[in-house]
């Protein structure tokens, strides 16, 4: 199949063959037709496997076909993304696949000035792209006017839900109407997004593309470390090879980005940090910079690299370990991008063997431990392993829900023998 089958308007198939795409992917070849034909779509597809212009495509082609009449503050098409970098990402493929027709386009995310957005929506426009927090502020302030939405797109639902948007998003779905062509995108599935699928879509296509949830072509490694200290000495050395053209590096908290950014920046790295807190204008030079080569390392919290597509990242480090799986497929696949081989190193603790079990679980892929001359561990994840059998745990016994051996625990159980003992010790009192 190629996207000629589509039947696109021959402005939108221009473009998409000079971005050099000539074969659909898998989510594609299936969503797009039934998008086309008008049909609310639940699209259940893993990261890197093309949703974006999944959902582009079709809006486009609807928008030059219908022959919609613009309006000032009320757009035709709407869609919400979880974050800003995805919310630039989604409008950057707007950009680059309506560049041969007269569409506009207008993003709506926080941290911005609202001078600028609202300037925006006093002109006709028919694409929004926004977050839900920020749209709703809009809304509420009587600056956008919902009611000629012909196509709602809810994009990476499953993080939207994850972020706590559930509620806005079902308050700026009844300002649309009832009418509406809706369409989920996501990575996972749960009882949560069903319910939402519920409420907002009418008698869904389901598609679920079953593919490995990790690319070919991205490498996997992990090292075992110590503590800090340890990670920070295997991370300089890792640095220091050539191969590593850029980097993202993955931080669990906002705090610690910022840190390990100052850190690598006072060794003379060229680095800079990412994350929720920064103001968008800041976030925008720092991709910006990112992509012009003018940086090496990113150091980056989950939300904050959500949505990052910058094809010359050649390595991913987790410096921190995530606690879900579906991050760390998030997080490896800001490399091997458009094909490219990529590497993802991993950083585990002792205390982290239960969470690179589940990912394993996960991708259905063991990730290979290597070992630098010099810089082994002294710990090893294998006696945290014998602990899990033993306990039925990842080995953390202390000041934990799951641990069996905590009174409280739905997990607790009486020890062998405890009953005797208890005998004993009454008899002894007796005695005494």
């Amino acid at each position: 199949m190629s996207f000629e089958n589509f039947h696109l308007h021959p402005a939108i198939l221009k473009a998409v063959q000079q971005c050099g795409y000539t074969t659909p992917t898998s989510v594609q070849s299936e969503a797009i037709p039934k998008i086309l034909d008008g049909l609310d779509v639940i699209a259940s597809a893993n990261t890197g496997t093309g949703k974006t212009a999944t959902f582009v495509l079709p809006a486009l082609h609807k928008l030059i076909t219908s022959h919609v009449r613009k309006q000032a503050g009320k757009p035709a098409v709407l869609i919400l993304t979880p974050t800003r970098e995805l919310a630039t990402q989604v409008s950057q493929a707007i950009r680059t696949y309506g560049k041969n027709m007269r569409v506009s386009s207008l993003i709506l995310v926080g941290g911005m000035p609202y001078g600028p957005q609202l300037r925006s929506l006093s002109r006709p426009v028919d694409i929004v792209v926004a977050t839900p927090g920020r749209l709703l502020d809009l809304l509420n302030r009587r600056n956008l006017d919902l009611s000629l939405v012909k196509m709602l797109v809810l994009d990476e639902a499953d993080r939207m839900l994850d972020m706590g948007f559930v509620d806005e998003v079902n308050d700026i779905a009844d300002l649309t109407p009832d009418d509406r062509q809706t369409l989920l995108f996501t990575a996972t599935w749960d009882n949560k997004l069903a319910k939402l699928a519920q409420h907002l879509l009418k008698e869904p296509d389901r598609i679920k593309i079953e593919t490995e949830p990790t690319q070919k072509n991205i490498e996997q490694r992990v090292h075992v470390v110590d503590n800090l200290a340890h990670k920070n000495r295997i991370l300089q050395h890792l640095l220091d090879d050539d191969a590593m053209k850029q980097a993202i590096i993955f931080s669990a908290t906002k705090v610690g980005a910022e840190a390990l950014a100052h850190d690598l920046k006072d060794q003379g790295y060229a680095a800079a940090a990412l994350h929720g807190d920064m103001k968008q204008g800041a976030r925008n030079r720092t991709l910006t910079n990112l992509r012009r080569g003018r940086l090496r390392v990113l150091v980056a919290t989950d939300v904050a690299a959500r949505g990052i597509d910058v094809t010359s990242i050649t390595h991913v480090i987790n410096f921190d370990l995530p606690r879900f799986a579906e991050d760390y497929v998030h997080r490896i696949g800001r490399t091997g991008r458009a094909g490219a081989h990529g590497t993802a190193i991993s950083f585990v603790l002792p205390d982290d063997a239960l969470h690179l079990e589940r990912i394993e679980r996960y991708t259905k892929q063991t990730v290979e431990h290597h070992l630098i001359p010099g810089l082994e561990p002294t710990r090893s994840l294998r006696r945290r392993a014998a602990k899990k059998r033993k306990y039925g745990n990842s080995g953390q016994r202390k000041n934990h829900y799951n641990d069996p051996k905590r009174k409280g625990s739905y997990r607790y159980q009486q020890p062998q023998g405890h009953k005797k003992r208890q005998g004993a010790a009454k008899r002894n009192v007796t005695q005494s």
